[in-house]
């Protein structure tokens, strides 16, 4: 049974949160006594991870998501406050991602990958900080990665996003701090996760490289 209640009374929105970390911050944050709000593309990934939450005696909601698309976040942050009063702490861990050289990267996959990373996470952050700022507290934080400050062989589209959202984030810091509104990123590391094997280190060569990036091939 859920029942710590370090986070009781607050509401979590989390991106990308039917699989990998994203679902490890759901279950934990609901643990800890949050209503969790899990946003995403895929449904039915969400209904079965929001059932095991409430399964175990904690709140969760599914909330189908494409953070690429401003309008549909505006109207899911606006319909989560309407329908539970607050979002209390957004974590932006929704992320694209695959190993490519640079020169092979087309403009899709560059496009792609900085609509979801970087794109979205502005979006989702400035939507969920309008409701902040009004509520005159409020705590964002964005899942970075390493290669945003170090580089990456493979990554050059994802270091990018990576990079520029850590940007905004220390923009929005300072800009939104006076209103009790905190803004942080996380870097989580090397992180071995299903998504993660498929799209970066489908082989233990890659899984290798990923680990000593500046190792040349």
């Amino acid at each position: 049974m859920f029942a710590d209640g370090t986070f009781s009374d607050n509401v979590l929105f989390i991106t990308g949160a039917g699989t990998g970390i994203g679902r490890a911050f759901a279950n934990r944050a609901a643990e800890l006594g949050a209503t969790v709000v899990l946003a995403g593309r895929r449904e039915t990934i969400l209904k079965t991870a929001a059932n095991e939450i409430v399964s175990k005696g904690g709140r969760a909601l599914p909330c189908p998501l494409d953070i690429r698309q401003p309008e549909a976040v505006q109207q899911a942050i606006d319909g989560v406050v309407d329908q539970l009063g607050s979002i209390d702490i957004l974590i932006n861990n929704a992320a694209g991602n695959f190993i490519a050289r640079a020169e092979d990267i087309s403009p899709n996959g560059w496009n792609t990958v900085i609509d979801i990373v970087l794109n979205g996470t502005a979006y989702c952050t400035l939507a969920a900080g309008r409701h902040m700022l009004r509520q005159r507290r409020g705590k964002v934080l964005s899942i970075s990665a390493s290669y945003a400050w170090n580089g990456g062989p493979g990554t050059a589209h994802s270091a990018a996003a990576k990079a520029g959202v850590i940007a905004l984030s220390q923009s929005l810091a300072v800009e939104w701090g006076s209103s009790n509104v905190q803004v942080n990123c996380l870097c989580p590391g090397f992180v071995d996760t299903e998504q993660s094997q498929t799209a970066l280190w489908p082989t233990e060569e890659c899984r290798f490289r990923a680990k000593s990036p500046m190792i040349p091939e």
